[in-house]
C-alpha cells in the first residue's frame, strides 16, 4: 500500500476512509508498516489515524511518554476528532492510556495490544553492543514468536537508529519513562469499553501483563493470539483484525 502522509502545523499523519475514528498509535520502533494490515482491513468502514510521533526530534529532557501523550493531545484537539478509539501498541498503547486518562470524555473505546504502562522488557536500559548487527537482529527477532518476521529491512531500520547518538539517547529515554511511569493505581478509573489482544508468547509484555491489564480495567476483555509474540497486528494480522472486528461489534457497538 503506498501511503500518503498529510502535513498540517507540524503534524504528519495518515488518514485514510471515513465514518468511526480509529487512531493508531506505533511503538517506540514502530512506523506505518506496522499497522499496514489493520489500515486496509479498517478502513474500508472506518476513518482509521495514524499519527507519527515525534520521537526521535522532542528536546531531550521533554522525550518522554507523558509528553508524547502531550503531543496526541495536541493532534486530536488540532484535527477536532471526536468519541475516538484509540489503538495502540506497545509504547502506543502507554500513550493511548495517558491521553484517555485526561480526556476520557472523548475516548469511546481503547484497544491495547503488547502495551507497556504495567511492566516490560525491553531491550534493557541500554545498548552495551549497539555496533554489532547480529546482536541487534538477535534482540528484534526476541520480539516475535517467529524470528522470519525480524526481516533484514526491519533489522537495518533498528540498526540505523541504535547507531545514531541522537536518536539512541531518545530512545533510552522514552524507554525509561515508560518503565517509571506505571499505572496500576490509575487502571481501575478506565471504564469505557478495553479490548485487550495479546500474543500467548509475547517476551516483552508478557501474558501475565495483559491478565493484570485485564484484572484492573473494569470493562475489559481479553483475547490471546498463540504462536505469537509483542506484536500481533503484524505477525498474526488476519487472527488480529478478525478478533478486533468482532469485538466492535459485540462490545464497543461500532
Amino acid at each position: 500500500m503506498d501511503y500518503v502522509l498529510r502535513k498540517e502545523n507540524n503534524f504528519e499523519y495518515l488518514e485514510e476512509g471515513e465514518g468511526h475514528t480509529i487512531i493508531l498509535l506505533h511503538g517506540l520502533f514502530g512506523a506505518l508498516s506496522n499497522f499496514e494490515d489493520v489500515i486496509n482491513y479498517f478502513s474500508k468502514k472506518f476513518k482509521i489515524v495514524v499519527p507519527l510521533m515525534p520521537l526521535y526530534t522532542m528536546p531531550i529532557l521533554s522525550t518522554t511518554v507523558r509528553h508524547l501523550g502531550t503531543y496526541i493531545e495536541e493532534f486530536i484537539d488540532f484535527k477536532g476528532y471526536k468519541n475516538i478509539t484509540l489503538l495502540g501498541n506497545s509504547l502506543g498503547g502507554h500513550v493511548a492510556l495517558i491521553y484517555t486518562l485526561k480526556k476520557m470524555e472523548n475516548v469511546h473505546s481503547i484497544v491495547l495490544t503488547g502495551s507497556s504502562g504495567l511492566y516490560e522488557n525491553s531491550f534493557g536500559g541500554s545498548y552495551p553492543r549497539k555496533e554489532d548487527y547480529n546482536y541487534i537482529k538477535k534482540k528484534i527477532e526476541y520480539t516475535f514468536y517467529d524470528p522470519i518476521n525480524a526481516t533484514r529491512e526491519l533489522v537495518d531500520e533498528v540498526f540505523e537508529i541504535v547507531n545514531n547518538k541522537g536518536k539512541l539517547i531518545r530512545i533510552l529515554s522514552l524507554a525509561k519513562s515508560a518503565i517509571r511511569h506505571n499505572m496500576a493505581n490509575e487502571l481501575p478509573k478506565f471504564k469505557l469499553p478495553t479490548c485487550l489482544i495479546w500474543g500467548r508468547n509475547d517476551n516483552i509484555t508478557p501474558p501475565d501483563v495483559a491478565e493484570e491489564f485485564n484484572t484492573l480495567m473494569p470493562n475489559a476483555n481479553l483475547y490471546w493470539i498463540d504462536k505469537c509474540g509483542h506484536a500481533p497486528m503484524m505477525e498474526r494480522p488476519q487472527q488480529f483484525n478478525e478478533i478486533l472486528n468482532d469485538w466492535l461489534v459485540k462490545h464497543a457497538s461500532l
